[in-house]
């Protein structure tokens, strides 16, 4: 690999032609430039396009672990530091485990601390980022510091103490996407570095052409027809002793080629009737934090047989099955073999799931009814992460319970939902979720059967009734959800539809803490009969649903076509109650959108909703006290404004 480094030019404020210096592990691409006092560090990926310039100000430093991807630009003003984590002085410090994404521009003098995320096109010049912060996409950070786990929205502009301040904290899952992105960085630099390795690329490349295999050397690190899968038999015993320097080759070379690393081990006794036990997965797709649980299964099964297993995912068979381990015997790892990593904390291996055929009874019922009325039953699954935004990926269809149950193993530590579909009218009659990441069954799977009969025990009786109501006249229930700080924008995910009310109760629960809204939809018109939020974040549930128009029979206890400025809510004075009130009655659409100072300048209005009552225009501008809200009436005929009135300005 040959990496563009070179020394500082000499220049009127700096003649010592410093030039970088480059942990040994790092990957940096060859159309990347280095240039001057840049100190990096061990396992840091450079992309392709990248410029790393302290030529003016100096000096840089990149922390370990961290990722500069394509097209980053970083540069520093000849006047000005700032303190790095040594306490020395830098024009620009990136810690560790960061991620600066495609296009973004960190200008010196800034500090950029470890666990962070600076989106694509963002600018971050003259500040500090503190630890664990996520700015977005296209955004500006220019002379504040912006205090630690700190979230900055797309297309920002921070530029005083006061916005910085104001920040709301980053959430979980926005913790948890930035580390996925540290992860997939992190096996991109483990393939380029295997890319230009020939005894690691050697079996990649027979595995793409196998009529070159008489070729290969014979001292490749790993067997090609063990690793490739190219022989139906994996083999399952090794001969003689198995280094831990060899075992971390056989790790880095299956990560590089996108396999998961699992682990299986068997006592004396199970050992002669090949009983293995099955240990969950390895989650990371980090070389060295795999190595980490790796060593922690060795110790936690010393004296036992252990065998490592390569998994590929996609085509759900396995590459590899070797022993590393055998009793007695203790497998010792080489320092020098990690790359110069530093392994974390290993996590308990144990798994805590199921065993096969545990599935609850009346999952089963369920499923094989299904199948007996001739349904199709698919499978979704999904890891924690992407359960947050609904974005499940298919397993197939099954025809058995035991095809369920093999896919249940497969994705132990994943959401799995079962799916039954009616073929000839292709809708849905059952979506349940039958396992979750602790390893518990779900034993409530719903009927396939549309009953009007079951009550969940948290939903008001308004909503029990509508909802009822809406499954028996064969409509299609929808629910959705979002948290706190995605409301105001109207960010509303997918929660799936549902076919009974206590479907909706285990959402809701799944949900606490979060809006929560249903849906009513009439599938031949493809139009919303009803829209309602049922749960908010205080965790009240609400009893009463909106009346939508065109869906008379749902019983409301407000008729919002009734109102008058007497009895309008106190914070909505008559006129805006009485303009309101006629367009209710009118039968038009009255939708309420709201928005910042900030943006109110440049018109980027963001919707609240569609309401059917004062009450909740009265409880959409208490929750956007100190911005602007507006209500529009649309005549849903012609499709074209009929009005638009302010009706809340910000308090100065």
């Amino acid at each position: 690999m040959a990496v563009r480094s070179y020394a500082a030019p000499p220049t009127p404020w700096s003649k010592g032609l410093a030039e970088p210096k480059i942990d040994k592990s790092t990957y940096i691409h060859p159309s990347a430039n280095i240039i001057g006092d840049v100190r990096i560090g061990a396992n840091v990926l450079i992309a392709p396009g990248t410029s790393i310039r302290a030529d003016e100000g100096k000096p840089f430093y990149i922390g370990e672990g961290t990722n500069v991807q394509d097209g980053v630009v970083i540069h520093g003003l000849e006047q000005g530091r700032v303190t790095g984590d040594d306490q020395s002085s830098y024009s620009v410090w990136i810690g560790n485990d960061t991620s600066i994404t495609h296009m973004a521009l960190i200008h010196g003098p800034a500090y950029v601390g470890d666990h962070c995320f600076i989106g694509f096109r963002s600018t971050v010049f003259n500040s500090r980022v503190g630890d664990g912060c996520i700015v977005m996409m296209h955004c500006l950070i220019e002379d504040v510091e912006i205090p630690p786990g700190k979230y900055v929205p797309s297309g920002s502009i921070i530029t005083s103490q006061e916005q910085a301040d104001r920040l709301s904290d980053v959430q979980a899952g926005d913790t948890k996407f930035a580390e996925h992105v540290i992860g997939i960085n992190d096996a991109l630099r483990t393939g380029y570095r295997c890319a230009d390795d020939i005894a690691c690329i050697t079996p990649i490349r027979v595995q793409n052409n196998p009529k070159t295999s008489s070729n290969s050397p014979s001292n490749s690190p790993i067997n090609v027809e063990i690793v490739t899968g190219m022989n139906s038999t994996i083999s399952s015993t090794t001969s003689g002793n198995i280094s831990g320097n060899q075992i971390v080759e056989q790790v880095r070379q299956l990560l590089s080629q996108g396999y998961k690393i699992g682990t299986e081990h068997a006592d004396d006794r199970r050992f002669r009737t090949s009983s293995w036990t099955s240990c969950a997965p390895f989650q990371s797709i980090r070389e060295a934090e795999v190595i980490a649980e790796l060593e922690s299964c060795l110790n936690e099964h010393s004296g036992e047989y252990i065998r490592l297993i390569g998994i590929d995912t996609k085509a759900k068979r396995r590459v590899l099955e070797q022993i590393i381990q055998r009793p007695h015997e203790k497998v010792v790892f080489n320092a020098s073999a990690l790359n110069s990593y530093t392994a974390p904390s290993s996590r308990n291996s144990s798994s805590g799931f199921p065993p096969s055929g545990v599935i609850a009874s009346d999952v089963k019922t369920t499923i094989n009814q299904l199948l007996a009325q001739g349904n199709r039953v698919t499978v979704e699954w999904v890891d924690e992460r992407r359960f947050k935004t609904g974005s499940w990926q298919t397993a197939g269809a099954i025809t058995s319970l035991s095809q369920l149950d093999q896919i249940t193993n497969e994705h132990q530590g994943h959401y799995v939902k079962v799916i039954g579909t009616d073929p000839k009218s292709k809708r849905r009659l059952v979506e349940a979720i039958v396992q979750r990441p602790n390893g518990k069954y779900v034993a409530n799977a719903a009927s396939p059967s549309k009953s009007s009969s079951n009550t969940a025990t948290v939903v008001g009786s308004d909503v029990t009734t509508t909802i009822n109501q809406l499954l028996a006249q064969g409509n299609r229930v929808t629910v959705e959800w979002v948290d706190e700080r995605r409301f105001k924008t109207g960010s509303w995910q997918t929660a799936g539809a549902i076919t009974s009310l206590s479907q909706l109760d285990q959402i809701t629960n799944e949900h606490q803490g979060h809006y929560v809204k249903v849906i009513g939809t009439d599938p031949k018109s493809k139009r919303r009969l009803v829209e309602a939020i049922v749960q908010r974040p205080n965790g009240k549930v609400l009893s009463v649903p909106p009346k939508a128009v065109g869906f008379g029979t749902v019983a409301t206890s407000t008729k919002a076509n009734s109102y008058s400025s007497s009895s309008s809510p106190s914070s909505l004075n008559s006129d805006v109650a009485s303009q309101v009130s006629q367009l209710f009655g009118q039968g038009h659409r009255v939708t309420v959108e709201a928005v910042d100072s900030r943006r109110f300048k440049t018109g980027s209005w963001q919707t609240a909703g569609t309401i059917t009552t004062l009450s909740q225009l009265e409880q959409i501008i208490q929750e956007h006290s100190g911005e602007y809200v507006r209500v529009i009436g649309t005549d849903t005929k012609t499709k074209r404004r009929v009005l638009e009135l302010m009706v809340q300005r910000p308090t100065k």
